[in-house]
């Protein structure tokens, strides 16, 4: 088999080139209930004790138990003396000095004066407990103190919104049809070890033929949802039908001509396969292939690849050019490798969301709207995310680089040079 991809690829040498406060009082000039100045007198004694008294906030905040329970009139002038946050705290949390053994503090308390008394001031020698207002004042306080402990929360934004107009977009819809694709995604997927099963095929050979896949697509100009049903079609015919060593490739031509069929308008024909595998198969080789993988398939090519998920993920960040073009790139490297067979499509697309935003900013990226959109947490992404950072290190220097050389050239602007975000692989960075 190996002679026979080397002579493909003689095919596609040229695969790679460039291409107001409301302010209340008294009205003026007028007295008591609305009453001109001068008509509503009253002895300056008596005007004097109530400023003695003060401004009261409750009818009986300031009666002693035993006196008689007057309402506290209403000063002439209203007086407001808030008293700021920072104040406040000083005094409810200022220490005291320490009393003397067996002496109980002395507390002043101004009297409130009756008609035929005076103020007066007494002091209580008994067990004091804070005034009313000075345990208010406290509780407002630790609430404030707690709103502002509180971790500023995230919204999650309305990434539909703009599309509302679009009937293409089908917003309505579009919730539930990536419900549909997650549970969907669970019987496109194959078992990780199915390699287990082959006789006389390995994953490395898996490994070369994706690579050479990865080439072809790139010399006929396919769309990427074409490359991505073709290495789903491919896994899940060898997961359930043995294949001999020289009909792998034959494999290969085949699933990617179905996958042209499902998504592309215009679609190269059998003989454009032919040519580029070297003429390794007859025409008649191909449609019995063709028709033996449909029935094994049971006639299955609607199923959500990494394609349809990252679309929706990037739509979620908030993405722009490089990061989309390095996301992809990170999901073609995955595709080479039969290691991330464990790993489900959306959960590949999220990875590859993550690594490819943290990559570009340096940090750790990863908001409450993509979270809430793929349904994955930064712990559910760390495996897959660092797998992803291991490839990019890795990529180019082995013999399967077709992936490296696609996204080498101008047509991808030569994303595949990003430095690699070795800062993932740091266990601080998931703290």
């Amino acid at each position: 088999m190996d002679c026979v991809m080397a002579e493909s690829r003689r095919n596609i040498t040229d695969v790679f080139r460039a291409t107001k406060p409301q302010v209340g009082g008294f009205k003026p000039g007028c007295g008591k209930l609305g009453a001109p100045i001068g008509q509503n007198r009253r002895a300056l004694g008596e005007i004097n004790k109530n400023i003695i008294t003060g401004p009261t906030a409750y009818p009986y905040a300031n009666v002693l138990p035993g006196k008689k329970q007057i309402p506290a009139k209403k000063p002439l002038v209203p007086v407001r003396r808030p008293v700021t946050r920072a104040i406040s705290a000083h005094v409810t949390t200022k220490p005291s000095l320490p009393l003397p053994e067996g002496k109980k503090p002395k507390i002043q308390t101004i009297a409130v004066a009756t008609d035929n008394e005076d103020c007066s001031i007494i002091d209580l020698e008994e067990d004091f407990n804070a005034p009313m207002f000075v345990q208010h004042t406290e509780s407002m306080l630790e609430e404030i103190d707690k709103m502002d402990e509180d971790v500023y929360e995230e919204p999650i934004l309305d990434i539909d919104n703009a599309d509302k107009n679009d009937q293409l977009a089908v917003v309505e819809y579009i919730d539930e049809i990536y419900a549909h694709y997650k549970k969907q995604e669970i019987l496109s997927c194959v078992t990780p070890s199915y390699m287990s099963q082959q006789c006389d095929i390995t994953d490395r050979m898996r490994g070369i033929l994706i690579d050479w896949l990865i080439e072809v697509h790139y010399k006929f100009e396919l769309m990427e949802e074409t490359l991505y049903l073709t290495v789903n079609l491919v896994d899940r015919f060898l997961s359930r039908r043995p294949v001999v060593r020289k009909n792998l490739q034959l494999v290969g031509i085949t699933a990617m001509l179905l996958a042209c069929k499902y998504e592309e308008v215009t679609v190269p024909i059998v003989d454009d396969f032919i040519v580029i595998s070297d003429k390794a198969y007859t025409r008649s080789e191909v449609l019995d292939m063709e028709k033996e993988m449909m029935n094994t398939l049971e006639f299955n090519l609607s199923v959500p690849t990494p394609f349809v998920f990252v679309k929706r993920f990037l739509k979620a960040a908030r993405s722009y050019k490089e990061m989309e073009l390095l996301c992809f790139y990170l999901i073609d490297l995955c595709l080479v490798e039969y290691e991330t067979l464990k790993f489900p499509p959306s959960l590949l697309a999220a990875a590859a969301v993550f690594t490819a935003e943290s990559t570009l900013k340096g940090s750790k990226q990863w908001t409450k709207t993509s979270e809430f959109h793929s349904q994955y947490s930064q712990n559910h992404l760390l495996e897959c995310a660092k797998m992803m950072v291991g490839l990019h290190q890795k990529a180019g220097t082995g013999k399967l680089v077709a992936v490296f050389k696609k996204y080498s050239t101008s047509k991808y602007e030569h994303v595949a040079r990003t430095q690699p975000a070795s800062f993932i692989l740091e266990p601080r960075f998931w703290d």
